[in-house]
């Protein structure tokens, strides 16, 4: 049954490493089933339930990924744009949670109609091939910030932005440990070398890094006050159509760019394309209109699936793991709980660290191709955002052909995407 539904001989793997690599996925992504509701619940919502509808919306939308579109790609609320709801729509401008979760459902059935339209398929392939190249590489360098963020290793300082943090505290120390475990053992071609880590250091964390055992079942809170409370009525008349596009703009090119990421780590991008690209563009896009049902904020495919496609997956049987764990998240959120953060951080650094090498088939010698891929790539970790860094490199890339004479190279679609990002950026907000 699973080869029929999964194509595994086809994709030259088994249903052991695909195992392993969706409990790889999962326990680089379960930070989320804490962290959203923390965020979301600044802005006022119950946090008990939207760690509920947390679980459900990523076991659901990454269930319809596998099953459907049959990729190894996990999705969940997406860290920035919970950020965004919170913190930007509901404490600064002042509008309810509900209003917000009406923006995102609307933003969602916007995501849809482009989706089923082809709108969305026709925008990725207009996308020039040196940044294609250059989103895998951003994303790499995204997930080395957020990882070494993560394990303490760079913090924060007021005169130069960032700098090197306490490298004496336990989770640094055992975050490289982490780290030189991973790179050991894959080179010694050891199947599921980035789970041994995390484990590794989960247990190592017990001992040296003041973590505590918080027990195993808990019964899953009740997600009844965040169902269907959005407010759409309020999203349309009370001035939240900006927040409407930024909604649909943010997930728009950060999903479509970690989906092409990701694809590309797999080996998934056939010749430059993905295959059974609609199907998996219908899952992210209708998990955002499933999550603002349930009761949080923006759904999106997960940069974190990297680390499981490094670990050996390429089929919806990683996804599907990744489905079944966050279901039973709900019922052992304490075990979940025990993974920290820089058990997990350690993994993202290596699989960033892998996606570096997508460097060396950029044509250097074409300067008008290679400065907007290398401003794509630098301005995803320096802005903490895939898609500013989608926004920059497409400007850079339309501006550069028009003043160096070479208009005809550039496809409609990519003139038209360095419009809407200048538009968002001058007369909505950047």
């Amino acid at each position: 049954m699973l080869e029929k539904l999964f194509k595994l001989k086809e994709h030259d793997t088994n249903v052991r490493t695909e195992l392993i690599a969706g409990l790889t996925t999962f326990l680089t992504m379960a930070y989320i089933i804490f962290v959203n509701p923390a965020i979301l619940g600044d802005a006022g919502m119950p946090k008990d339930s939207v760690f509920v509808a947390t679980c459900l919306i990523a076991a659901l939308g990454t269930a319809v990924m596998a099953l459907y579109a049959n990729y190894p790609i996990a999705l969940a609320p997406g860290m920035g744009l919970n950020a965004y709801f919170a913190y930007a729509v509901v404490l600064h401008m002042g509008f309810t949670w509900q209003a917000a979760l009406g923006a995102v459902f609307i933003s969602g059935c916007l995501f849809l109609v482009v989706t089923l339209t082809g709108i969305r398929s026709l925008i990725i392939n207009g996308i020039p091939q040196s940044l294609r190249m250059a989103i895998t590489v951003g994303i790499g360098l995204f997930l080395s910030l957020i990882a070494l963020k993560s394990a303490g290793i760079v913090v924060g300082n007021d005169a130069t932005l960032v700098t090197l943090g306490d490298l004496h505290q336990p989770s640094v120390v055992l975050a490289v440990i982490g780290f030189l475990i991973m790179v050991a053992l894959d080179r010694m071609r050891v199947r599921g070398a980035i789970l041994i880590g995390i484990i590794a250091v989960t247990i190592l964390s017990f001992l040296f890094g003041g973590n505590e055992f918080r027990g195993v079942f808990s019964a899953p809170p009740s997600i009844e006050p965040t169902l269907f409370k959005l407010d759409i009525h309020t999203a349309l008349t009370k001035g939240l159509l900006n927040v409407v596009l930024v909604f649909f703009l943010v997930e728009l090119f950060d999903a479509t760019g970690t989906l092409m990421g990701v694809a590309r780590r797999a080996g998934l991008l056939v010749p430059g394309k993905m295959d059974r690209l609609n199907k998996s563009l219908f899952a992210d896009s209708a998990a955002i209109f499933a999550g603002s049902l349930l009761g949080t904020s923006s759904t999106t495919a997960y940069v974190e699936s990297a680390s499981g496609v490094q670990a050996g997956g390429r089929t919806g049987l990683t996804a599907m793991t990744v489905s079944v764990l966050f279901l039973a998240a709900l019922f052992i959120a304490p075990l979940a709980g025990a993974v920290p953060a820089y058990a997990t951080a350690p993994a993202l650094f290596f699989v960033g660290c892998l996606m570096m090498r997508d460097l060396t088939e950029l044509d250097w010698g074409e300067s008008t191709e290679v400065i907007p891929a290398a401003v794509t790539a630098l301005m995803m970790p320096f802005t903490y955002s895939i898609a500013n860094g989608l926004a920059f490199g497409f400007i850079s890339y339309a501006a550069i052909k028009l003043f160096t004479g070479r208009v005809r190279e550039v496809h409609w679609m990519v003139w038209l995407i360095a419009l809407v990002f200048l538009f968002k950026f001058f007369y909505v907000g950047g």
